[in-house]
């Protein structure tokens, strides 16, 4: 099956709408180091290419494979989050749970290693789960991959609470059931769903498997899911653009660790 990269053209049409109301709303943001400007002109190419969306160098793959999904199923609901963010600070998400970006977050500037719309709605989404290690653009590379690091639970949170969808479910791979996972994976796909892998980045997409092998990166499964005695194959979206997963079945088990399913009842 392969999944469509894009809303449906009445969705990318409500969206566009709001982000016009958006561009000619007075209301001041609360983000003094955001351009309203940028933000107007980089959540029309989200609305129109949801590749575009790009975590840059910070470790917001959580956080990026969610609103990936966010801008492909319900383009408007992305734009309303954002154009609040901007405009108040914060947001409800479908479980009506308030999330807020901090007085801190939002007064932090410096190097963003993204673009400013990202960095908006990413650093809040990673802020909002984080107890202790706070969140700024500036901060050490430790503390931001420590700052960054994204559970399973936090995603199946977010899989329910930012994209509405009420069945979700962790199926965790680490000693069995890689196979079957995907194979419930294409169902979850063609059914409407979202599938958000954890993996190794390196044993699965950079050739550059590590010694001894760890969960390291989250992806959306796109589809594309061809699993014979040979090889497993698959399309993912990570770091603004898809990627083709193709390994032989021993790799693959080494190297995926779980996934979060989410679907409507």
């Amino acid at each position: 099956m392969i999944v469509s990269q894009l809303p449906k053209s009445e969705q990318v049409g409500q969206a566009l709408a709001e982000i016009t109301a958006f561009e000619q709303s007075k209301v001041p943001g609360v983000w003094p180091g955001l351009d309203k400007n940028q933000l107007i002109a980089q959540l029309r190419s989200r609305i129109n290419n949801p590749l575009t969306l790009n975590q840059g160098s910070q470790p917001f793959c959580g956080p990026a494979t969610i609103i990936f999904e966010l801008i492909r199923h319900n383009p408007l609901s992305y734009v309303r989050i954002c154009r609040n963010l901007f405009q108040i600070g914060g947001f409800h998400s479908q479980t009506q749970r308030w999330i807020s970006a901090s007085e801190n977050l939002r007064n932090a500037e410096g190097n963003y290693r993204m673009p400013q719309v990202d960095w908006m709605i990413l650093s809040t989404l990673r802020e909002s789960a984080n107890l202790i290690v706070p969140i700024h653009p500036n901060s050490s590379d430790i503390v931001r991959n420590i700052g960054g690091m994204t559970k399973s639970w936090e995603i199946a949170g977010w899989v329910q609470e930012i994209l509405g969808y009420q069945k979700v479910q962790y199926k965790n791979t680490y000693l069995f059931g890689d196979l079957q996972a995907m194979k419930e994976v294409s169902d979850v796909l063609n059914q409407g769903g979202v599938a958000l892998a954890l993996i190794n980045d390196g044993g699965l997409l950079r050739n550059q498997p590590p010694r001894i092998p760890y969960p390291s990166h989250w992806v959306s499964i796109l589809g594309k899911i061809s699993l014979n005695s040979k090889s497993v194959q698959f399309e993912v979206y990570t770091w603004a653009k898809t990627m083709q997963v193709q390994v032989d079945e021993l790799t693959f088990k080494t190297h995926f660790w779980g996934v979060v399913l989410g679907q409507n009842e």
